[in-house]
């Protein structure tokens, strides 16, 4: 039994909220159960100097965990002063929403997507590429409605999902009692029914290819229903 009481392919219930800011080009708040994150997307009409008259457009991400976003309080981060978890991250979230995006259609300009996780109980990556995607997604439907973007840039959305072996048994979309127990961990991103990347280890215990491939299944499973979400939420 898990300690939610969810089946083992149950998905956390998944709210996205769009709009949820006056000044960002794209926003939405997005609640995968516990967890919970603003996504914000601005537009830039620059890019950074190594595409500069490439004719390529660029996105990049920053996240951060407001001190009080767990059960104890967390010091703030100076962009200087980011931890090493902070910063592979946002990496993490920028590579992931760039696999997505068609540069050539997207111009030259740079689109940055802020994820600020308001409250975690696990999954807060993941959490961030998916809204993250929503807010992308709502800073491009206004450069097209504006005519600064011909054709979308965004061919399928992007979204994460954790999978792991908790007592045993392969689980779907860890929160944090789960993740902080789980014997294997593992944040699957995927677009259009593709792997964009895997994050898996071993936290207390080895798994076999035969376990890899249930979670692979678990994930496709979550994956696809988070789609569904990101599609109704953009319209």
């Amino acid at each position: 039994m898990r300690p939610s009481g969810r089946q083992t392919n149950e998905m956390r219930e998944i709210l996205i909220e769009t709009g949820v800011t006056m000044h960002a080009e794209g926003s939405c708040l997005i609640k995968c159960g516990n967890t919970h994150v603003l996504c914000t997307a601005t537009i830039d009409e620059r890019v950074p100097p190594f595409l500069k008259n490439s004719g390529l457009g660029w996105v990049t991400a920053e996240y951060g965990m407001l001190p009080r976003a767990t059960n104890t309080r967390m010091r703030r981060e100076a962009k200087n002063g980011q931890s090493g978890r902070t910063q592979e991250i946002q990496r993490l979230i920028g590579r992931s929403l760039r696999a997505g995006v068609d540069r050539v259609a997207l111009g030259e300009r740079q689109i940055v997507v802020d994820c600020d996780v308001i409250q975690a109980d696990g999954g807060t990556r993941c959490a961030s590429i998916t809204g993250g995607w929503v807010a992308l997604k709502l800073a491009v439907q206004k450069l097209m409605k504006a005519g600064d973007v011909i054709s979308d840039p965004l061919v399928d959305p992007v979204a994460a999902i954790s999978c792991g072996i908790y007592a045993g048994q392969e689980v779907l979309d860890l929160d944090y009692p789960e993740d902080s127990e789980a014997g294997v961990d593992g944040n699957f991103v995927m677009t259009g029914g593709k792997l964009i990347e895997v994050q898996m280890s071993a936290e207390g215990s080895t798994y076999t290819r035969d376990q890899m491939d249930k979670l692979l299944d678990l994930a496709a499973k979550g994956v696809a229903e988070l789609t569904a979400a990101q599609i109704a939420a953009v319209g």
